[in-house]
């Protein structure tokens, strides 16, 4: 398998803050996500604008997943199509994205968005490659696989 670990984020309503994304459901492997978990064992990150990295040669990201810190850019090669693409900053992971409802409204991701992450370890260097993979179903086996391995849910007692 190319995928191994996966982690759901959605935009809860009652959460107030614009850019917060809950970990509803994980495979709960993934160490540099799993650090991030807070006493009461809550996963969130923020996603937003980019204002983590600088241009150069390369593009842009579009987005940005951070907590305190850059976590992940997050590149959207077709606006028409559901995913993304990214990698773990300090790692040698890719990250592939599945999303629905991510509109940004007032400066916000709306209230039902939810953003699967899918990690490709030791792929950062493919991870073009994936998303192309990806888009056309490609990994479908694989993250449906994923998405029936979760082990932490919101509704254990330790968040996600």
């Amino acid at each position: 398998m190319i995928l191994t670990d996966y982690y759901r984020f959605e935009k809860l309503p009652q959460q107030s803050s614009k850019l917060r994304i809950d970990c509803t459901a994980s495979t709960g492997g993934y160490d540099p996500l799993e650090v991030l978990r807070n006493k009461a064992g809550e996963l969130f990150v923020y996603i937003g604008d980019n204002t983590h990295t600088k241009a150069g040669k390369e593009r842009k990201a579009d987005l940005a997943i951070s907590k305190g810190k850059h976590i992940s850019s997050v590149y959207n090669p077709d606006w028409t199509l559901p995913y993304w693409y990214g990698d773990m900053k300090g790692t040698a992971d890719a990250f592939l994205f599945v999303h629905k409802n991510t509109e940004f409204i007032n400066g916000g991701i709306q209230a039902g968005a939810v953003i699967e992450l899918f990690v490709a370890r030791g792929q950062r260097n493919n991870r073009i490659q994936l998303y192309n993979v990806i888009t056309d179903g490609g990994l479908d086996d694989e993250m449906n696989a994923l998405r029936m391995q979760v082990t932490k849910t919101v509704a254990d007692t330790a968040k996600c």
